[in-house]
């Protein structure tokens, strides 16, 4: 059965790879294990090891707190992903892997007129 947290930390991954384009294959090659591994940390059915966590942090580069961001202190029960659900529509994920390929300075002068448009509708 697998455990909420390692589906978690599993969706947190896949969420990361995605927004950078990156795909399980180059991933892998990276931490230096098979894509198909890669898979299975990504639907949860393998629990992801703290050295192994350590290096697709690294490659992916998030913090490790990353993975764990949205978890119930409580019980290990994630909360609702809002950026998940958004994120899993394929314009919404073309459009964000966009923005983050526009040079950092033009992007942020992008952000500030996105923020000025929203403001004024």
């Amino acid at each position: 059965m697998k455990h909420p947290v390692d589906v978690h930390v599993g969706k947190r991954i896949r969420h990361r790879r995605w927004m950078i384009g990156m795909t399980q294959q180059q991933l892998a090659d990276q931490v230096g294990i098979k894509f198909q591994q890669i898979q299975k940390y990504e639907t949860g059915m393998n629990r992801v090891s703290a050295s192994r966590l350590w290096d697709i942090a690294d490659a992916l580069e998030v913090p490790i707190s990353f993975f764990f961001e949205g978890l119930s202190e409580d019980n290990g029960v994630t909360q609702p992903e809002v950026a998940g659900d958004i994120l899993s529509d394929k314009e919404a994920l073309a459009l964000v892997r966009s923005y983050y390929a526009i040079p950092e300075a033009q992007r942020r002068r992008l952000f500030e007129l996105a923020k000025v448009l929203s403001d004024a509708a």
